[in-house]
């Protein structure tokens, strides 16, 4: 799956996912009334309203990115239906060749992760038949539980040749209390990033690993040390547009190649009708300020990217 990644990123020439982040104040009143009124004003009319509002986001986009993140949490909030409106995203970003990457961020031990890795990667076999469960292309993962959390979803991901990005320095504000602390001189961050390089040495696409990395775009600086430590691990960057990043920020996290990372933004994107620069489209083109975002958003960073 990271090779068609890479691939999906080259035709479109947009290293960005999208981030499908749906809340309540983001989804427009309109597309929630109408669902409410066919399906109650409850956990189920808000579900069907996430599933309309995504589709619209996704029938607007899919032409200029190459992959979406849901994250899984937005989505969880609304109990079952909101699972269902998950997995139902999922399989119609698919259908639009998108690459999806579920933001779930699990870590646990052995035969707990195993369950994890499997019920969003893999497959289980029942009376000889397999069935798959969410079934996305990449996860992201948490480390803090060390090698027991994250080698199983390594071994799905090899048997699936599909992926995963570790959490290595996350774009949040605390994420330094933590991952900033140094151990035996470095930064806690540089020794889980050579771990996934450890992790991936074994599993391999064709010019990038399965195992990539989650690495803020609210730290540069950290940004460019990272990628000098995992020149084949592609980099997930978060933190653009409403969490401050930007294009010239950027630029340190790819290789020379213009390729090794992938750039998300969520509200940014999904939400630009409620920005004063995209105000001109209104509620009712919510998916049209959006498609105006991400070709925003493409041109920033082509333009830093050129200027390097």
């Amino acid at each position: 799956m990271i090779n068609k990644l890479v691939e999906n990123i080259k035709k479109t020439g947009a290293p960005i996912v999208v981030g499908l982040d749906p809340t309540l104040a983001l989804i427009p009143d309109s597309v929630l009334q109408k669902n409410y009124k066919e399906y109650g004003a409850n956990l189920e009319g808000v579900a069907k309203a996430i599933l309309e509002y995504n589709k619209a986001l996704v029938d607007a986009c899919y032409d200029l990115i190459p992959a979406v993140k849901p994250q899984i949490a937005m989505y969880e909030q609304f109990g079952i239906p909101g699972i269902i409106a998950y997995k139902e995203t999922v399989d119609y970003c698919k259908s639009k060749g998108l690459v999806v990457i579920g933001d779930i961020k699990r870590g646990d031990i052995g035969s707990t992760s195993t369950a994890y890795a499997i019920g969003h990667l893999g497959k289980v076999t029942i009376e000889g038949k397999d069935f798959r469960g969410i079934d996305e292309d990449f996860v992201t993962v948490n480390p803090y539980l060390g090698t027991d959390g994250v080698k199983p979803f390594v071994d799905v991901c090899k048997e699936e040749k599909k992926g995963i990005f570790v959490l290595v320095k996350t774009s949040n504000p605390s994420s330094g209390e933590f991952q900033d602390r140094l151990v035996d001189g470095r930064a806690l961050y540089e020794h889980v990033a050579e771990k996934v390089v450890e992790w991936g040495a074994d599993a391999m696409g064709d010019s990038y690993s399965y195992v990539g990395a989650v690495v803020g775009a609210t730290y540069p600086e950290q940004g460019k040390i990272l990628r000098k430590l995992m020149p084949k691990a592609y980099i997930l960057v978060p933190g653009y547009g409403a969490q401050g990043g930007k294009g010239a920020d950027l630029v340190h996290f790819f290789n020379e190649d213009g390729l090794g990372a992938i750039i998300n933004s969520s509200r940014g994107i999904i939400g630009a009708y409620k920005q004063e620069k995209y105000a001109n489209f209104g509620e009712a083109a919510y998916a049209d300020a959006a498609r105006a975002a991400v070709l925003d958003m493409k041109a920033d960073i082509e333009g830093a990217l050129a200027s390097r």
